[in-house]
């Protein structure tokens, strides 16, 4: 294995400009691809947020049959909670906001209707809801904020899908990276190759070194894009969370460790899958 290992490292130091865009290459794929996985938390973590924060609000008509209509809306498949909240209910959450509300509600009464208020499985269930409910009778109106919820949910759901879209691409352009750095460095020692083959060599002992530079370099890069990537992203997720304070941004270390640790395992396989097919495919070129 001394003899494997040493040659590995004499491959990447004879082959110092392969070795070097190699492993530029691999840095800055791993950068993105943990960039785009944070990103990419981060939005199903705010997509998850407004699921749970968004009702649908049902309006009911002044005698209308309330624990009734509660049965029947609690019956719905896609709704996961409901509740009533009475008239006097809203006025005394109104107050809170507006101090005004009650005094102008004890001089021409209380003008807030009893009210459903329900929390759907997924977002996309308001619709149907919505739709449901209003076709109830005792329901005089419904709000579920359609064009907000609906615009947000489908932007953030676009840009995870882009997201794992980019993830994969980078996966697949490492690879291909991988491949031709390890060609090139064989390619350097086909003599010597050709030499070890005529030696009767096996297949495995020509291919060792190569795999085990496959595994450094991303080994390497993946130490490396760890060392830019965590200080940047503290940093970034703080002044986010300074500037808008509303997002759920992620800074538990407990979940993004994990991910950042990920990297140079994954530059590790990277770098050895790239190298085990790589050097396969030019010992079955040679024979």
């Amino acid at each position: 294995m001394t003899y494997h290992f040493r040659q590995a490292l004499l491959a990447m130091r004879g082959n110092l400009t392969a070795t070097l865009a190699t492993l530029g290459t691999m840095t800055l794929t791993l950068l993105m691809l943990g960039f785009v996985v944070l990103l990419t938390q981060n939005v199903g973590r705010t997509l998850s947020q407004l699921e749970s924060q968004v009702e649908v609000a049902a309006f009911l008509r002044d005698g209308a049959d309330t624990q009734g209509l509660l049965t029947q809306v609690r019956a719905l498949p896609q709704v996961r909670e409901a509740r009533l909240v009475t008239r006097a209910e809203v006025l005394d959450e109104m107050t809170r906001d507006y101090p005004y509300a009650r005094d102008a509600a004890e001089l021409t009464g209380n003008p807030f209707p009893d009210t459903l208020r329900m929390k759907v499985a997924r977002v996309q269930d308001s619709t149907t809801v919505a739709a449901s409910v209003s076709r109830l009778s005792g329901v005089q109106d419904v709000e579920y904020g359609a064009g907000y919820v609906d615009q947000t949910v489908r932007t953030l759901s676009a840009i995870r899908g882009a997201g794992y879209v980019l993830v994969g691409l980078l996966l697949f352009g490492t690879l291909l990276n991988i491949l031709n750095a390890v060609r090139v460095a064989i390619y350097s020692r086909r003599n010597e190759i050709s030499v070890m083959r005529l030696l009767g060599a096996t297949r495995g002992f020509i291919r060792m070194p190569h795999l085990i530079e496959g595994v450094l370099l991303g080994l390497l890069a993946g130490v490396i894009s760890v060392a830019v990537l965590a200080p940047a992203y503290f940093q970034l997720a703080g002044r986010v969370q300074t500037l808008v304070p509303v997002l759920p941004i992620i800074t538990e270390s407990r979940t993004i460790w994990p991910i950042l640790a990920g990297m140079p395992v994954l530059g590790v396989l990277v770098g050895l899958i790239g190298s085990f097919f790589a050097t396969g495919r030019y010992l079955r070129e040679l024979e």
